[in-house]
């Protein structure tokens, strides 16, 4: 074999690699997004075996997972520092199993939210860690064109999911939706463990105590980069999950969509995995700042004209304005969110773990907080949401503005 024939063969190989490395990882954070996506067109029967009285409580099966999910991400960050990142992912995958198993068996309102905390405690293992495996291996734009690749691939998850969802509950109970959940995680779990290599090596751990971790989290908070993107994320985060939240009652109660609901869902879904697919080509070319800040200028803008149109419709826009609204908000969402952790991550190189974690649970408990208000204001109006895309996205420009004071060059 001739020098340039193998070197041709050492590059499609890196790039089969590569390729194998975005989906695997895609795969493995979608565990989160599909706990969410296919649950959604299930909400309101499950509400009803489970005797919930308050129509808006049923989003606490949507809720709650944020919960486990950002209380867990600040445990695995650090471990998987010490430890490996693959042994953190396994455990996230058993509890995640474990999560599904009782939700399956749960005859009452309250052992259904364990089980969803408990599913979003162990999918906060392989969410948290795998910021950090691309972290352990590409920075700066490379890394935010990646984890926009991923965004892309991921994102095919909630396109599908609630159609899959919506599928099962035509031929079975809604119990079979937390079956294939289960299902999902043993495979990509088997999966995780035969193909994925370590990223950490053995002279890059550092001891897990409480007093590194802590230092580790006290340089995250006071990195002005990282705090002031993680926070920008969780606000813009927030509208999304207010979204999240209320998208069952909006489209089938509103707007009266019925089972057409997931291909509203999907559709929306789409148009952020086509920014996500947008960024990843952008990004090296124009920079992570400049990309991300137009982007949300614009988002903004685009939020504060919607809720006044909101407003002097009484919060019932006709359905199609509605979606073209959502549709252009959620493309330009899909440029801040690859950027922003990124840029939130970039300073944060020598503590990726620690870092990853603290970012992840502190855009979490932002970012849930802020959607679980605008969830619980719905009174049959789009007026919470609206306001709340606006609301949320000038307090990101606030935020990212602060955060840019004195930024690093190389870090865009």
């Amino acid at each position: 074999m001739s020098p340039e024939t193998n070197q041709h063969a050492h590059v499609a190989e890196a790039a089969r690699v590569r390729v194998e490395f975005i989906v695997l990882l895609a795969l493995t954070i979608s565990l989160v997004a599909l706990s969410i996506d296919s649950m959604l067109p299930a909400l309101s029967e499950i509400a009803s075996d489970l005797g919930v009285a308050n129509p808006n409580d049923r989003q606490m099966v949507i809720t709650v997972l944020f919960a486990g999910f950002g209380i867990a991400q600040i445990l695995y960050g650090p471990v998987s520092d010490s430890v490996g990142r693959k042994p953190s992912i396994y455990v996230g995958f058993l509890i995640f199993i474990a999560g599904s198993i009782l939700a399956i068996l749960s005859q009452d309102f309250a052992t259904m939210l364990v089980g969803r905390f408990l599913q979003g405690f162990g999918a906060a293992g392989p969410r948290t860690v795998v910021v950090a495996m691309v972290r352990d291996r590409y920075e700066g734009r490379a890394m935010a064109r990646i984890m926009s690749l991923v965004t892309s691939v991921f994102i095919l998850v909630p396109v599908l999911a609630p159609s899959i969802g919506q599928g099962i509950l035509l031929v079975a109970h809604w119990r079979a939706i937390f079956w294939m959940l289960l299902v999902l995680g043993i495979l990509t779990s088997i999966w995780f463990a035969l193909r994925q290599e370590e990223t950490l090596p053995l002279e890059r751990r550092r001891e897990l105590s409480f007093a590194r971790v802590l230092r580790a989290m006290l340089e995250t908070f006071r990195t002005r980069a990282a705090l002031g993107y993680m926070t920008a994320t969780g606000l813009v985060f927030g509208a999304f999950i207010g979204y999240l939240a209320s998208a069952q009652q909006i489209f089938q109660e509103m707007y009266g969509m019925g089972k057409l609901f997931p291909l509203c869902f999907g559709t929306l879904a789409i148009t952020f995995g086509a920014a996500s697919l947008t960024n990843a080509k952008l990004v090296m070319r124009f920079g992570m700042r400049k990309l991300s800040h137009r982007a949300l200028i614009a988002h903004t803008l685009l939020s504060v004209v919607f809720a006044a149109y909101a407003l002097a419709v009484d919060g019932q826009p006709p359905f199609l304005m509605f979606m073209g609204y959502m549709m252009g908000a959620f493309f330009l969402i899909g440029l801040l969110f690859g950027n922003f952790n990124a840029m939130a991550m970039a300073p944060l190189g020598h503590i990726a773990g620690v870092g990853a974690a603290v970012i992840g649970a502190m855009t979490t408990f932002i970012s849930v907080g802020c959607g679980a208000v605008i969830g619980h204001a719905y009174q049959g109006t789009i007026l919470p949401l609206a306001i709340g895309f606006a609301i949320l996205g000038i307090l990101s420009l606030l935020v990212t503005k602060w955060a840019d004071r004195g930024h690093v060059e190389a870090a865009e």
